[in-house]
């Protein structure tokens, strides 16, 4: 079931998304070659907790820590360690959720460590340019498959391919809502955006193939080519007017 937000609910929403997107800011002034994944995963979580929210993430179905932290090849849900040693030329995708006042905010970024390949760059521009892109296009009317068939055109028109097993969700007083949200498909299918729907669009792209596989840890998603992997995500609100970004910081 898709929940319509109202109003009030939507500037809860704002909230909880400023403190989200605040925790993204404060892992990239803080990215640094010689840093563990831990170590960044305890400044993400102390930003959350000093302005008054809760880690979306920590303890969620088991989770083990305030924010996913996934390096190079790994797409999505890599868990901070003290023995994970950031260096240059690394990518790393920051995923962050932030609850407060009954609702969450879920956002992500894939940051360069130092100077990094062109293909690196790349795959990021593009990763990021497509969700962008999806946002633009995300207004009352537009079906779910419209956004998905832009980003995988977007990315595949690029040389990159779009992970299938993950997708986007809807967002609100818990973390994963209706409608699923995916990065591939065909335009005119799918539900309806309407007013007060709360969605997070979030591309995971992959340089090489598209094939990824869980690791042992039950959590832990890499390309199954060992090819990097970006990863960006916004939760947006579709108004009347078209999309509203939640997670951009002021």
């Amino acid at each position: 079931m898709i929940v319509i937000k109202t109003s009030n609910e939507l500037l809860k929403m704002r909230k909880a998304g400023l403190i989200t997107g605040g925790a993204l800011m404060a892992a990239k002034q803080a990215i640094r070659p010689g840093m563990s994944t831990l170590e960044l995963d305890k400044i993400i979580k102390n930003y959350i907790v000093s302005h008054g929210a809760k880690p979306s993430f920590l303890g969620y179905n088991g989770f083990p820590a305030s924010a996913c932290i996934s390096v190079n090849d790994t797409v999505i849900h890599g868990i901070p360690s003290a023995s994970e040693k950031l260096k240059e030329g690394d990518i790393v995708s920051v995923d962050v959720g932030a609850y407060i006042d009954g609702y969450h905010g879920d956002s992500a970024k894939t940051f360069a460590v130092g100077e990094i390949s062109d293909e690196a760059k790349r795959l990021m521009a593009s990763t990021e340019e497509s969700l962008m892109l999806a946002i633009e296009i995300a207004k009352p009317g537009v079906r779910i498959g419209d956004i998905s068939a832009a980003i995988q055109k977007y990315n595949e028109d690029r040389g990159f391919s779009v992970v299938r097993e993950f997708v986007g969700h809807g967002v609100g007083a818990k973390l994963h809502e209706d409608p699923e949200v995916p990065n591939f498909g065909r335009a005119g299918h799918g539900p309806r955006l309407m007013p007060g729907m709360v969605i997070a669009i979030e591309p995971m792209i992959n340089a090489g193939g598209r094939g990824v596989k869980i690791l042992n840890d039950g959590w832990t998603v890499k390309t199954t080519d060992k090819s990097l992997s970006a990863h960006f995500e916004h939760t947006i609100a579709i108004t009347s007017g078209g999309a509203v970004i939640l997670t951009q910081p002021e």
